[in-house]
């Protein structure tokens, strides 16, 4: 392998140069936020970083779409089932980055080894398609007529979180309803069969409810936060190459999303195919999720870690979790200085 050895200048200059040689007219003005690394000389050469994530669109797909994807170390990125198998991947050390809700991070937290895991960055998503819905003849017009009624959701994601705040909102208990725990799968089928009189859950399962003539009772908009999170291990952190090359890593993330806003179409045209979807039809999902939020790298602050340890409470209420857990322990700040360098979109 070629020896990189790339000063500070040079690897602050290395993206830009980049991003002005992908080939869109609009990639010219777009530059990747300047990465900062350590002083002194860094050399990439041996250097992997291994990352997964549930979704390519969350990694490597849209920065190799971006054409942003030439870096001076080796990526192996991998895309797993669910931000869970993500973070198990993590607790074993097969992974340096990962990426994921808020959720799954709380409860591998919990494990001896910590997970293995600090929280670097966060991630602002859409909150759309995180519903709570009902099959479109039913009678239940209100989160409150679920009182006694079987309800599906997804256990330890934010559908489980979202279901839980809903009924506090409509001066339920958990107990007060059947909950029952299903994939995302198989609780769409007990919508439609109608084994169960709502379901909570999100992506996929809702567009594919609605398509089947399902109606949102009450969608999660205005209670989850749209963050999301890249997530290292310490070792990872604590080794000035791969923190480096982390920080390079999500500045390619952050302006490759900035590039798919203004090429929507080369993005889906790219992507689709990945997710089998039709590309007219992740287009238009696409562009309605960027209408509402503009996917972009921030540094974490005191807001998030306030939401993260919301969620944490509200599980400990469920008894999931032991109450009093400072959640603000599986944060790491290291990264901040870096990521609010990074250019805003």
């Amino acid at each position: 392998m070629k020896n990189f050895k790339l000063t500070l200048i040079a690897l602050l200059l290395f993206i830009p140069v980049l991003v002005a040689g992908c080939g869109s007219p609009q990639a010219t003005n777009l530059p990747a936020a300047k990465p900062v690394a350590a002083p002194g000389e860094l050399d990439f050469s041996g250097v992997v970083l291994r990352i997964a994530a549930a979704q390519g669109a969350n990694g490597q797909s849209i920065i190799e779409a971006a054409g942003l994807d030439k870096t001076p170390y080796k990526v192996e990125f991998h895309v797993m089932q669910g931000g869970n198998l993500v973070l198990e991947a993590m607790a074993a050390n097969q992974i340096d980055l990962g990426t994921g809700s808020q959720i799954p991070p709380i409860f591998s937290s919990q494990a001896k080894n910590g997970g293995n895991l600090k929280i670097i960055a966060t991630k602002k998503a859409t909150t759309l398609l995180q519903e709570l819905v009902v099959a479109g003849n039913s009678p239940i017009q209100s989160v409150k007529d679920l009182k006694g009624k079987k309800v599906a959701y997804v256990k330890s994601t934010t559908a489980h979180y979202f279901l839980a705040k809903m009924l506090e909102q409509a001066g339920l208990a958990w107990q007060d309803v059947d909950a029952i725990a299903m994939t995302t799968s198989d609780g769409l089928t007990a919508l439609l069969t109608g084994e169960v009189a709502a379901l909570a859950s999100y992506g996929n399962a809702i567009r594919s409810a609605h398509a089947k003539g399902a109606r949102t009772l009450q969608s999660a908009d205005k209670i989850l936060s749209g963050d999301f999170y890249f997530f290292a291990t310490p070792a990872a952190i604590q080794d000035p190459r791969k923190h480096a090359a982390i920080v390079d890593y999500l500045s390619r993330f952050h302006a490759a999303n900035e590039w798919a806003r203004n090429n929507p179409d080369k993005w889906a045209a790219h992507y689709a195919p990945q997710v089998n979807q039709k590309a007219a039809d992740f287009l238009k999902q696409y562009l309605e999720e960027n209408a509402q939020t503009k996917t972009v790298i921030v540094p974490v602050d005191a807001a998030t870690i306030a939401s993260e340890q919301d969620i944490a409470n509200t599980f400990a209420k469920l008894g999931m979790l032991k109450a009093g857990i400072d959640i603000s322990k599986i944060f790491d700040r290291s990264f901040d200085a870096e990521i609010a360098k990074f250019k805003k979109y």
